[in-house]
């Protein structure tokens, strides 16, 4: 992962926890309407994949304990996972993309309402995203995905009349002289494109409309996303939360890069007409007691790529179209991935822009804590100024009873998000609720999740996935040394 050149070792912020009867007078423990529900506190634990499902897209009762450990903390939301709208495979990923996973997802449902009490919110995160392969060893990316052109064969014709050679008989010999190229030479015969897909893997994107099924997504994802969200109502969840952040579709469809020229892209509006059609085409299909979120990005951290200004311009027209919550990331691009390993698939938290997503104690001067609270301030302001109260999300390393409560005062969000100090510690609100937080297990922002993340693992925490393995019913990651769920915590 990208680090930053500063490499300021920054301590976690000093914790001073509440007593019980300060906690029940607190903002971070009063309740808020988000569209027709109500949370009973403004704690919140966001979408984090942990590679529990199937590889078909099920639930299965790994996928059960992680959320139901998370329910057993009592928080105001929680946010299930990004989740396929359609059906394709796409790995140990949950999917709601037919009626087959419904039954599973009910299941889910059923299993954080007897966790939480019923105290807590359930939604899930309903995503689509574009075709990524995997890097390719390079002779078998020329022998066998290279399209060869006249553009090749010309400028291979040239190179060997530059060294007095007779050029390639055929595409076979073509083929054969381009696997031996240096890097160098590669960058006089193949284009952006075709050196990306050797250097990192073949990624589809939006602009590509010379793509029939790309072309075609401002008329098809739309009902896809409305059939996903009558699949969740349907499974009892209690809404959905569009996803629309990081390098997914409708996040690059709201991007800056995003110049397609068939009305799709280009300006501003038009980079938001889809998601638009997709929250009015998910309203269209649940009940008015149904909570339709979005989560976005007030920054790309990109090149080129999206700012606050843009965020706010964005926050605004989903206000106006209806969003009950907005949930703010940053970052977590593919524009500045790292290059993969041959074999593997690029991550798009890898950059300086998956930094900004999930910035470690080892940060630039601005440290990892708070880090968004001043573009989700923006955000909130301007969505205030065009007379909505949708309730805003902020999240980035929010880990104390003092920073989160000040962030609800100073008016930077309406709602407290936290994945990894939750992940370290599920009970974490609940204690600090009950007075209790100097028993809260403290995340030390080292990534150790986001590692095993970016490998697929099954994502667990340090500070607790090798302790107790001898409870009864501990279950194990696949790797048989790490326990899959948090030790159970006795309030």
């Amino acid at each position: 992962m990208w680090r930053p050149p500063e490499r300021i070792k920054h301590p976690l912020p000093e914790a001073r926890w509440p007593a019980r009867q300060e906690a029940a007078a607190s903002r971070l423990f009063s309740p808020i309407d988000v569209g027709p529900s109500r949370l009973l506190e403004r704690t919140w634990v966001p979408a984090m994949v942990p590679w529990r499902a199937t590889e078909e897209g099920h639930v299965t009762p790994e996928v059960l304990a992680w959320y139901g450990r998370f329910a057993r903390g009592e928080p105001g939301a929680i946010v299930v996972e990004a989740t396929g709208v359609r059906d394709v495979p796409s790995g140990p990923l949950l999917r709601i993309g037919h009626d087959r996973f419904v039954p599973g997802l009910e299941r889910l449902v059923d299993e954080v309402r007897r966790g939480s009490a019923g105290r807590t919110k359930l939604f899930i995160q309903i995503l689509d995203f574009l075709s990524i392969k995997r890097r390719p060893e390079p002779r078998k990316f020329f022998e066998r995905y290279l399209v060869l052109t006249d553009a090749h064969r010309r400028a291979l014709g040239e190179r060997a009349e530059r060294r007095g050679e007779a050029p390639p008989a055929d595409d076979a010999a073509a083929r054969a002289v381009l696997a031996e190229l240096s890097e160098e030479e590669l960058h006089g015969v193949l284009s952006a494109r075709e050196l990306e897909a050797l250097r990192m893997g073949l990624r589809e994107r939006v602009t590509d409309i010379e793509l029939a099924h790309v072309r075609d997504l401002p008329a098809t994802l739309p009902p896809i996303f409305a059939a996903a969200a009558r699949r969740a109502e349907l499974a009892g969840f209690d809404g959905v939360e569009i996803h629309a952040a990081h390098a997914y579709t409708l996040a690059s469809f709201l991007s800056p890069l995003n110049l397609r020229e068939d009305g799709w892209g280009g300006g501003i509006e038009a980079r938001e007409r889809l998601p638009l059609d997709v929250i009015a085409a998910v309203r269209a299909s649940v009940s008015k007691s149904f909570v339709v979120g979005i989560r976005f990005l007030t920054d790309e951290a990109i090149e080129g790529g999206g700012r606050t200004e843009d965020a706010c311009h964005h926050a605004v027209a989903f206000a106006r179209a209806g969003v009950h919550v907005m949930s703010l990331s940053r970052g977590g691009k593919f524009e500045d991935a790292a290059q993969p390993k041959v074999g593997e698939a690029a991550y798009p938290y890898t950059g300086r822009s998956g930094y900004e997503c999930m910035p470690t104690t080892i940060s630039d001067a601005r440290g990892p804590f708070g880090r968004n609270l001043a573009d989700a301030r923006a955000v909130r302001d301007a969505v205030r100024r065009a007379g909505f109260g949708t309730p805003i999300v902020a999240a980035g390393g929010l880990c104390t009873f003092d920073q989160a409560e000040a962030a609800l005062e100073r008016g930077d969000a309406d709602v407290i998000a936290s994945a990894r100090q939750t992940l370290a510690d599920p009970d974490w609100f609940l204690k600090m609720r009950l007075g209790r937080g100097a028993e809260v297990r403290r995340c030390t922002f080292t990534n150790y999740c986001e590692a095993l993340d970016q490998r697929h693992a099954q994502v667990t925490c340090k500070l607790w996935d090798r302790v107790d393995l001898d409870e009864p019913d501990v279950s194990f990651a696949s790797d048989g040394k790490r326990r899959l769920v948090a030790p159970r915590w006795d309030r």
